[in-house]
């Protein structure tokens, strides 16, 4: 079995929550520059439509700023109501203004403040203190606004983007992200603000993976409980980025960690919904459609495996939660659908043998018969409902 899930508090983007038993949400990122309203609500307006539940945008400048009043006016003529996130880099001012307009901010603490010059430098723990306390003197606002706005705050430390302060004492590691992290949460902690959620992103899914696995630990140490973001950043495109995402965020999700998720595409962004949707599926962290077990088939196949499932699929894939099992012969068919609530297994050339669990129901049905039967069992034990 795996891990429960862990118990985090409750952080709300707007009208969405993330975190403790709430369900683990999708996000992408607009592909569109921020100041083309128009390619913006197009692109928003196809994440929408493939349930993307939070949507994120960059805001490298202040005409960015700026856009965000006209998008969610037209999100809100198109009855959209998605929350949107502020992904800021290099420029406080810009974090602190852009609370007004979006429902959560995203901070780099690699660059919030500090430049990164690839400097090497010893600090002494003086100096290290110094530069933290320069730190606080520049988040202080962004916390005012956070407060003032009701905005939600994504501390979002990226591997490749560490800031020099940290590389020199911790170097290029899952510690030094981790240690990152800490840095701004003890201050936003000190300052009473709570509505935050984390990520540890890495282009290297074993990175990624072991700091967050550090850093639930050492916020463990500190009491605290934040929501997790789970992403591998810059993962790629195609099978690639798909196998890549699938490696970091469902190794993590079978540890029962994560809240929210994204996959980094280098793909039109409406392409990453899908994957994580499958992802969540596939880990049963969220379940979003009828689970299917198929065999991959061998020379004791008695029907065509790869019609049949297609066939089946085509009639019960809106069956959400409902677990389909199709096995190509009686060898290990019973025993590998063991977690399936029903299951199609052929018993001989032309016959298919029909169960219920591991029960077996109805034996011998003629394999034209048997897609029929399979659905009306379905419907016999309640577990059927007519699709949309």
């Amino acid at each position: 079995m795996f891990p429960k899930r862990r118990q985090t508090s409750t952080v709300s983007i707007g009208t969405l929550k993330i975190g403790s038993t709430e369900p683990i949400r999708i996000q992408s990122m607009l592909t569109s520059d921020t100041t083309d309203i128009e390619e913006c609500i197009a692109e928003i307006t196809r994440l929408d439509k493939v349930n993307c539940e939070i949507i994120r945008l960059t805001v490298p400048n202040q005409k960015s700023v700026d856009s965000l009043h006209a998008i969610r006016s037209e999100m809100e003529k198109r009855g959209i109501q998605r929350p949107l996130v502020a992904d800021v880099h290099f420029n406080p001012q810009l974090a602190i203004n852009v609370c007004e307009f979006v429902e959560k901010v995203r901070i780099n603490p690699g660059n919030f403040v500090d430049s990164k010059k690839f400097e090497a430098r010893e600090y002494t723990d003086k100096q290290y203190q110094e530069e933290l306390a320069r730190v606080e003197e520049k988040i202080l606002p962004l916390i005012s606004n956070l407060k003032k706005y009701g905005c939600a705050l994504r501390v979002g430390t990226n591997h490749g983007s560490l800031s020099d302060r940290v590389m020199n004492r911790y170097g290029d590691t899952s510690k030094g992200m981790v240690e990152s992290a800490l840095e701004f949460l003890r201050i936003l902690r000190k300052h009473d603000f709570e509505e935050t959620v984390l990520s540890m992103k890495s282009s290297n899914p074993l990175v990624m993976i072991q700091a967050y696995r550090q850093l639930v630990i050492a916020m463990e140490s500190e009491e605290m409980y934040y929501p997790l973001h789970l992403g591998v950043t810059e993962a790629g495109n195609e099978l690639d980025g798909r196998i890549k995402s699938a490696v970091g965020i469902g190794t993590l999700l079978c540890d029962g960690l994560g809240d929210t998720i994204r996959v980094s595409l280098t793909e039109a962004s409406e392409n990453e919904i899908p994957v994580a949707q499958s992802i969540l599926q596939s880990t049963r962290a969220r379940i979003y459609n009828t689970d299917f077990i198929s065999c991959p088939s061998c020379g004791r196949t008695f029907f065509d495996l790869e019609t049949t499932t297609a066939q089946i699929k085509a009639f019960t894939s809106h069956l959400k939660g409902v677990k389909i099992a199709i096995m190509g012969c009686v060898v290990n068919g019973p025993g590998e659908m063991a977690d399936a609530d029903f299951g199609y297994v052929g018993a001989g050339p032309g016959k298919i043998n029909l169960y219920c669990g591991q029960t077996c129901v109805e034996r011998n049905i003629p394999s034209v018969q048997a897609v029929k039967r399979l659905i009306e069992l379905i419907q016999e034990h309640g577990k059927w409902v007519d699709p949309a």
